[in-house]
């Protein structure tokens, strides 16, 4: 008695192909010399904050310099961080987070 399903080695091959095509048929983003030229320097400066944080020492580090790595890994999305968000984003790995106050009285 034949069955409609697939096997699970034909489902993922299907899941490939598919996801191959997709990639085909995406249409690349067009971007102006200008955006290329801000694009670029906002890598180099992700990048020289990233290799002067390597020996910083902190609990802050570690978490800023993922989030550092996560905009690289996602340059190709639509939505980026904004000027002040990406300082931010430079700053987190030397900058001490403020010292959380205990309010008794």
């Amino acid at each position: 008695m034949p069955s409609n399903r697939l096997t699970p080695l034909q489902e993922s091959e299907a899941r490939r192909i598919a996801a191959e095509e997709a990639r085909k048929n995406k249409v690349a983003g067009v971007y102006s010399d200008e955006e290329k030229a801000k694009r670029k320097e906002r890598v180099a400066k992700a990048k020289d904050a990233l290799a002067r944080s390597a020996g910083t020492k902190g609990d802050h580090v570690p978490p800023a310099r993922s989030a550092l790595k996560s905009y690289l890994q996602r340059l190709n999305e639509p939505r980026q961080p904004d000027d002040a968000q990406f300082e931010a984003l430079l700053e987190a790995p030397f900058k001490l987070p403020p010292k959380k106050r205990n309010d008794r009285f």
